[in-house]
């Protein structure tokens, strides 16, 4: 599985276009784009390689990591896909527009396809695992690919650090027992690419997070 990075909008998040050779099938993981400019980086990655846009993935419904999701969904008609406790937060989308003073447009996100524990996502014949990681937000999910050896961990994990817990159902409790029961439980090699920042590994992230 390739996995390609792109990092936007004023809050730096990553978004991951996850595909395999040029003409086959992708997955758009946390479509978070801004301007115009972020828009065209995704299409014209997803088109000059002739990809076929399947699924549009959101790990959860802040407002950096899915407010490119509508405009992506239509442009290629295709379902949104996330966790069933993100609704509140999906349709709280103009208030967050608004707290952060964004000019970007605030309606309400609409999920097409609730994911829950255990779903299983192929591409290119190899197994997207769902695992319900809350927290952060309360519906957080994170995607594991365990013949690639990674794991899409959204806002749940960083590099030396933990994602943020003041935000609407956001829990410091629920976040640390996620990381030590979904997370650190998954083999030490395996790769945590998340929502902002640099990859890390389950290993490192053992030895060198301070708040675990």
């Amino acid at each position: 599985m390739k996995i390609s990075r792109f990092t936007m909008n004023p809050f730096g998040m990553n978004c991951y276009i996850l595909w395999s050779v040029p003409g086959g099938e992708c997955i758009v993981i946390d479509p978070g784009m801004m301007l115009d400019s972020e828009r065209e980086m995704i299409t014209s990655f997803i088109d000059g390689n002739n990809l076929i846009l399947k699924h549009i993935l959101l790990t959860h419904c802040h407002v950096d990591h899915a407010c490119g999701a509508t405009w992506l969904a239509q442009h290629y008609g295709v379902e949104i896909e996330a966790g069933a406790k993100e609704a509140i937060i999906a349709e709280n989308m103009p208030i967050q527009v608004q707290r952060f003073g964004l000019k970007i447009d605030s309606s309400p996100l609409i999920i097409d396809k609730i994911l829950s524990e255990g779903d299983i996502i192929t591409l290119a014949g190899e197994d997207i695992r769902v695992l319900e990681t809350p927290g952060h937000s309360p519906g957080s999910l994170s995607f594991y690919l365990p013949d690639s050896s990674v794991l899409l961990a959204g806002d749940v994990i960083f590099q030396s650090s933990i994602g943020r817990t003041d935000l609407l159902g956001g829990s410091f409790t629920q976040l640390i027992d996620t990381i030590k029961t979904k997370i650190l439980t998954l083999p030490g090699d395996t790769v945590i690419a998340s929502g902002h920042g640099d990859t890390t590994t389950v290993a490192d992230e053992k030895i060198y997070n301070p708040y675990i």
